[in-house]
């Protein structure tokens, strides 16, 4: 007999009891029952592999090395040249052409011009320290505008130090079919009264400086010269006279 103390309570639902699980498939997901819960996806990134580096060709370095080397010498050159210039204050010689003498200007029977000149030419060296070796290989002309009358060649010989040479040189030529020349060189006297020759002088050299001798060089002087006439065995007056220099390697 039961007490009234003992009272009867009823069993909590076991249901209301558990815990809210968490839901084996995430919210607005489909089920399935037969389907293993989808593996979300991993995203790598993407490295892009770089393109192999071309090689330089032989041709290519072939350029770059050759290229390479004319750019040392240039320089080398040019501070060479600057150091010269510095220690020895290099000068141009300068060229007059002081006497002219015609030994000969004749036309012959069959239209042949025959010329001869004696030409006296000074050169001065006006450089302290630089000597000039006049060597084999020059040429002097005397021409009427475009036309050669006669030529020659220098001496070979050394001129020193500050020092002024005076050279004779004998000029020759023939000139076929001149008698059309011959007849322009009288219409210029008698018009004009004087007659404008060209002096041409093309010469090698080489220059020293102090004791070191270089490399051949080539001088080009061209003097302008007018002169009173063109009769033989006479000295010419020379009523002008200028003379132009250029220096080539």
């Amino acid at each position: 007999m039961m007490t009234d103390n003992q009272r009867i309570h009823p069993a909590n639902d076991l249901e209301s009891q558990t815990k809210p699980t968490i839901p084996l498939y995430p919210r607005n997901t489909s089920k399935s029952d037969n389907r293993d819960p989808p593996i979300p996806k991993r995203h790598f990134p993407v490295r892009h592999s770089q393109p192999p580096k071309k090689k330089r060709s032989c041709c290519c370095r072939f350029l770059c090395y050759t290229f390479t080397i004319l750019l040392i010498l240039i320089i080398a050159i040019s501070i060479t040249i600057g150091i010269l210039y510095l220690a020895f204050r290099p000068k141009l010689p300068k060229y007059s052409v002081d006497r002219l003498r015609i030994a000969q200007f004749n036309l012959s029977d069959n239209n042949n011009l025959f010329v001869t000149f004696d030409v006296t030419v000074t050169a001065r060296n006006p450089n302290k320290k630089i000597g000039i070796y006049y060597v084999g290989g020059s040429n002097i002309s005397a021409l009427y505008k475009e036309t050669e009358l006669c030529e020659g060649s220098l001496p070979n010989f050394y001129q020193g130090h500050r020092n002024i040479t005076v050279l004779n040189l004998p000029l020759t030529g023939q000139t076929q079919d001149a008698t059309g020349l011959v007849s322009t060189l009288q219409q210029q006297l008698q018009e004009k009264g004087n007659l404008p020759l060209n002096i041409k002088v093309n010469q090698n050299v080489r220059v020293k400086f102090g004791k070191l001798k270089l490399f051949r060089v080539k001088f080009h002087v061209r003097c302008e010269v007018v002169v009173d006439s063109l009769g033989a065995d006479n000295d010419i007056s020379i009523s002008d006279s200028s003379c132009k220099f250029k220096l080539r390697l």
